[in-house]
């Protein structure tokens, strides 16, 4: 196994049908798990946070 994966924390999760669903599906187009889905989510909104609150550099 490797390290990375050894570094994964395991939660529990409740979800309702129809977003369970809508998940699902997602996934299915975009040929990844469910989970896989949920954890790319999850980072690509971390990652678009992280940008929102950086100081914004550009302005003169």
């Amino acid at each position: 196994m490797e390290q990375k994966d050894k570094d994964k924390k395991q939660i529990l999760l409740r979800l309702s049908s129809s977003l369970w669903e809508e998940l699902a599906s997602w996934a299915q187009d975009d040929f990844r798990s469910i989970n896989g889905q949920i954890e790319f989510l999850l980072t690509e909104s971390v990652r678009q946070r992280r940008k929102k609150d950086l100081p914004n550099t550009d302005e003169t």
